[in-house]
C-alpha cells in the first residue's frame, strides 16, 4: 500500500488520536485509580505504622511536588537508596511523577559502586536510609556529583546518623497535597535507571520507561492470577528492577504491601501470620532459608501461600519441600534488562497427575513468555535461528518486545550489542523443550568444557542440592591439565548435619548424572552472595582458579 492509499483510506479519514481516545500507558495510574476504588483500604503495613490507598496517594503527591519545588523535572535522576519501608514505595511513584527517573541503588554495595552509580547517573537528589550513613557518607565524600541528599529516620534502622540538609517526613509535609498527577506526555519516557550487578568492571545503567513498567505490572498480575486486594509481603528489595514491578502491580488489584525491614525466616513466618499474607517473591535462597527453617521460627499457615521465585533455577528438591509445607511456589524468569521476571512456568492441567518430585521437575524450567512480552526463544547466536527444540541443543535465550529496556545509560556500543539482530540477547544459554518451554542452562561464563564436552553448572547443583544433608551448592571450573576444566563444588550443608565428605558427595553425583559431569573438586563453605541472595558465582570461579589446575 503505497502513502496516497494510506492517506484515502476510510480509516485514516476523521479518525484521529485526541485526549478522549488516547492516553499514554504509564503504571502511575494505577496508584490514582486504587485512591479512587480502595480509599479506606489498608495499602502500606510498616511495624506499627499504618497507610490506607487515600493516604498513601496523598503522600506520593506530596512528595512529587517538594521535587518539583526543588527544580527537580523531566529527565533529572533521583537516587533511592534505603530497604523495604513505606519512603521507598512512595519513591516508586512519587519521583517519575514529578518527571524524574528513580535510581534505585543495592544497599550492599560498597562506597566506591554507589559514588560511580551517582556520578553515572548525574544524580541530584539521594533519598537515603539513615541505617547506610557510614558507606552514604563515604560515597559521597569520593563522588564528583554532590545531590541534594534527604535522610529516612526509619524507626526501625539501626542507625540514625544524618548525612542531609531535611528528612523525608519533613520534605513530604512540606509538598502540596493537590499536586497535580500527571502522566508522562510521552510513554517511552524513562522510569527508571537500575544498575546491572557488574560482577567485572562498572555496573551498566539500564533505563526503563512507562510502557514497559505499566505492561510488565500487568504482566506480573497474569502470571501469578492474582486476584483483587492480595496481601503482599516484601522479601524481595524494592531497589532490584524497582522490586520486578510489584510496587505497582500491587496497587493495580488495590493490594496490601507489608514492609519487611530485615529478610529472615522466623520475620516472614511471623508477618505471614500476623497479616495473613497472600503473596511474596524471592529468590531461590530465600525459599531455601524458609524450608530449613528452625521448628521455633515456624508458624502455622493457614491455607496456601503464593510464591514467585526467580534467577538462578531452583533446585527441584526445595520446590518440593516448599510444596509439601503449603506454599504454592511459580518460578519466573528475567533480567533487570526485562523489567524483573518477564518469563514464567505457566502451569499446564496435564501436570495434575505428576507426584510432587514430578512437578517440581517441570517447574525448575524457566517457561514460556508473560502475556505482554512478544517474543522468547532459543537462538542460535551466530546465525539467529531457533535451535531444535529437543531439550537438548543449548543456545541463547533471547527476548524481544515492549517490556525490554530502552538501552544502557551512556553506554551506545553495550546498548547495539545487546539488541543487535532484533532480539535482546540475555546472555544466558538454555534449551527450548518439545512443548515450548525453555529451561536455563548456564550463564555463557559458566557453563564448564570438560575434554571438549559441555557441562551446565546448574545440572550438577540439582544434584547436590537432592543430597539429604546439603544446604546450598554451587558449581564452577576449575582448570585441568588433563581436561582444559573440571567441575569444582562449593558446598554449604545443613546445621546439625552429620559429617559428610567430599569423596561421599562426588560418589552420590556419579550415581546421579554421568561420571564426567560429577565435580572432581568439593569445598566446603558459606557461599558469597549479593544482597538479593543470588550466590556470587565470581568469587568462586577466582578461588578456583587460585587453586591451580588438578
Amino acid at each position: 500500500m503505497n502513502k496516497h492509499e494510506v492517506a484515502t483510506s476510510p480509516y485514516e479519514q476523521d479518525l484521529d488520536q485526541v485526549t478522549a481516545n488516547y492516553t499514554p500507558l504509564s503504571p502511575l495510574s494505577y496508584i490514582e485509580r486504587a485512591a479512587s476504588v480502595y480509599p479506606n483500604q489498608l495499602a502500606v503495613i510498616h511495624g506499627e505504622r499504618r497507610f490506607t490507598w487515600s493516604q498513601t496517594f496523598t503522600r506520593c503527591r506530596q512528595l512529587a511536588s517538594a521535587l518539583s519545588r526543588r527544580g527537580i523535572g523531566l529527565n533529572d535522576t533521583v537516587a533511592v537508596l534505603a530497604t523495604n519501608i513505606p519512603a521507598f514505595y512512595e519513591a516508586l511513584n512519587g519521583v517519575p511523577a514529578c518527571g524524574a527517573v528513580i535510581n534505585p541503588i543495592n544497599i550492599r554495595l560498597d562506597a566506591d559502586a554507589i559514588a560511580f552509580i551517582l556520578d553515572h547517573g548525574e544524580a541530584k537528589v539521594l533519598i537515603t536510609d539513615t541505617e547506610f550513613a557510614p558507606v552514604v557518607r563515604e560515597a559521597l565524600e569520593k563522588c564528583t556529583v554532590k545531590p541534594f541528599v534527604i535522610d529516612i529516620a526509619d524507626e526501625q534502622a539501626l542507625c540514625h546518623d544524618r548525612l542531609g540538609d531535611i528528612e523525608y517526613e519533613e520534605f513530604v509535609a512540606a509538598g502540596d497535597t493537590e499536586y497535580p498527577w500527571t502522566l508522562p506526555a510521552d510513554e517511552w519516557q524513562a522510569i527508571a535507571l537500575c544498575y546491572t550487578s557488574g560482577t567485572t568492571g562498572n555496573p551498566k545503567g539500564v533505563v526503563t520507561h512507562h510502557r514497559g513498567a505499566y505492561l510488565n505490572s500487568i504482566g506480573n498480575v497474569l502470571a501469578w492470577t492474582m486476584p483483587q486486594n492480595p496481601v503482599y509481603l516484601w522479601t524481595l528489595p524494592m531497589f532490584h528492577c524497582c522490586g520486578w514491578c510489584y510496587p505497582w502491580s500491587i496497587a493495580m488489584q488495590g493490594g496490601t504491601n507489608v514492609c519487611l525491614r530485615r529478610i529472615a525466616a522466623a520475620d516472614i513466618y511471623a508477618a505471614i501470620d500476623e497479616h495473613g499474607v497472600t503473596h511474596f517473591c524471592g529468590a531461590p535462597i530465600v525459599l531455601n532459608f524458609i524450608v530449613n527453617a528452625a521448628p521455633e521460627d515456624r508458624r502455622d499457615l493457614q491455607g496456601s501461600i503464593n510464591v514467585m521465585t526467580a534467577g538462578a533455577a531452583p533446585p527441584a528438591a526445595i520446590l518440593k519441600s516448599m510444596a509439601d509445607q503449603g506454599f504454592k511456589v511459580t518460578h519466573a524468569y528475567g533480567l533487570t534488562e526485562v523489567y524483573g521476571p518477564a518469563a514464567f512456568t505457566a502451569h499446564q492441567q496435564s501436570w495434575d497427575s505428576l507426584s510432587s518430585l514430578e512437578l517440581a521437575e517441570k517447574r525448575i524450567q524457566q517457561g514460556v513468555r508473560y502475556n505482554v512480552l512478544e517474543g522468547l526463544d532459543v537462538l542460535d547466536p551466530e546465525t539467529m535461528q531457533p535451535v531444535p527444540h529437543d531439550g537438548e541443543t543449548i543456545g541463547e535465550i533471547m527476548f524481544k518486545g515492549n517490556v525490554v529496556m530502552r538501552g544502557y545509560l551512556k553506554n551506545p556500543q553495550a546498548t547495539q550489542e545487546s539488541l543487535a539482530g532484533g532480539w535482546f540477547h540475555s546472555g544466558d544459554l538454555g534449551v527450548m523443550h518439545p512443548e515450548n518451554y525453555i529451561q536455563l542452562k548456564d550463564r555463557s561464563k559458566d557453563i564448564i568444557i570438560s575434554g571438549g564436552e559441555n557441562i551446565s553448572s546448574i545440572e550438577v547443583e540439582e544434584v547436590l542440592y537432592k543430597h539429604p544433608h546439603v544446604l546450598e551448592a554451587a558449581v564452577v571450573a576449575r582448570p585441568d591439565d588433563k581436561w582444559g576444566e573440571t567441575p569444582c563444588a562449593f558446598v554449604n550443608l545443613k546445621p546439625a548435619a552429620p559429617t559428610v565428605t567430599a569423596a561421599e558427595l562426588i560418589a552420590y553425583c556419579r550415581e546421579h548424572i554421568a561420571r564426567f559431569k560429577a565435580p572432581k573438586t568439593v569445598i566446603f563453605r558459606e557461599l558469597p552472595k549479593t544482597s538479593t541472595g543470588k550466590i556470587q558465582k565470581y568469587k568462586l570461579r577466582l578461588e578456583a582458579d587460585e587453586l591451580g589446575s588438578l
